[in-house]
């Protein structure tokens, strides 16, 4: 069955190679050698701020990977906006586990919540616009299915997930090939159904039509020129402004009439949301 994570996702792996960068060989040392193997704590997880909420099912698994009978309970769903003080998440079960997998449970889900609670902030700023909000491909190596997941829970919407899914010929690849034009038809006559080029100036966009783009990434235009753009093109392929695009410029950029705002700093720069796991013994 597809994970809701996205096709792919293997949780039970992630679980057991993030637990074990965290206890190693020898375990959680301090656990054992202060809790006695029978003591169990009750705990909640709860957001000290407003957020998004995204990794709760993850946190569930490093709770559960060490204590199978652990009794959780999810106080809220995945990509729901919540108060601060909103309890997320009770625990109960054996001290000793519930402690080792404290800090790898609250990890992601401080992450992620960071990664959907940005993301909501942006969808906010364009809201009513029609454009839509995209992730990119700027994610911590090995985390990008759970980057995007977040991106989605805060309201966004994921473009390529990878090199594989779609061409995006960019400047680089036009140095090579020897035109807009000439990249994009190398493309097309490989047999890409998706084809996305990046264009700079607007004297790229019919070369690149013609080439056989079939989506335009208008890169580092300010709204004026992504006007012009999107009148230019005409609706023939769909437009994206991508580029530097920040919390205050979004709107505007938005508002120029492009289908799309790709913004890299979703999954690269998201702050962590401040969420707290206090336990006390039963």
């Amino acid at each position: 069955m597809l994970h809701p994570i996205g096709e792919g996702f293997d949780l039970e792996g992630f679980v057991h190679a993030t637990l074990a960068e965290d206890i190693g060989e020898t375990g959680d040392v301090t656990a054992a050698a202060v809790i006695p193997a029978e003591a169990r704590f009750r705990g909640v997880m709860a957001s000290r701020d407003a957020i998004a909420v995204a990794g709760l099912a993850i946190a569930e698994a490093f709770f559960r990977a060490l204590d199978p009978q652990a009794v959780l309970e999810r106080l809220v769903e995945d990509g729901e906006r919540v108060a601060a003080g909103t309890e997320l998440l009770r625990i109960e079960g054996l001290a000793r586990a519930m402690l080792t997998a404290e800090r790898s449970a609250l990890n992601t889900v401080q992450h992620l919540s960071g990664v959907a609670t940005l993301t909501a902030a942006y969808v906010d700023a364009i809201a009513g616009t029609g454009a839509t909000l995209l992730d990119t491909r700027k994610t911590i190596p090995g985390l990008r299915l759970l980057e995007k997941y977040a991106v989605r829970m805060g309201g966004g919407r994921n473009h390529r997930m990878g090199l594989w899914d779609a061409a995006m010929i960019k400047d680089n690849h036009v140095a090579v090939a020897g035109g807009v034009e000439q990249a994009a038809a190398r493309a097309r006559d490989a047999g890409i159904a998706r084809i996305i080029v990046e264009v700079d100036a607007l004297d790229q966009i019919e070369p690149a039509l013609r080439g056989g783009a079939t989506w335009l990434l208008l890169d580092n235009m300010g709204p004026a020129m992504l006007a012009e753009a999107v009148r230019q093109v005409g609706g023939r392929v769909p437009c994206e402004a991508s580029g530097g695009v920040r919390l205050e410029t979004i709107r505007a950029i938005a508002e120029s009439g492009v289908d799309h705002v790709s913004v890299g700093r979703l999954t690269q720069s998201a702050p962590a949301a401040d969420i707290g796991l206090d336990f006390a013994p039963i």
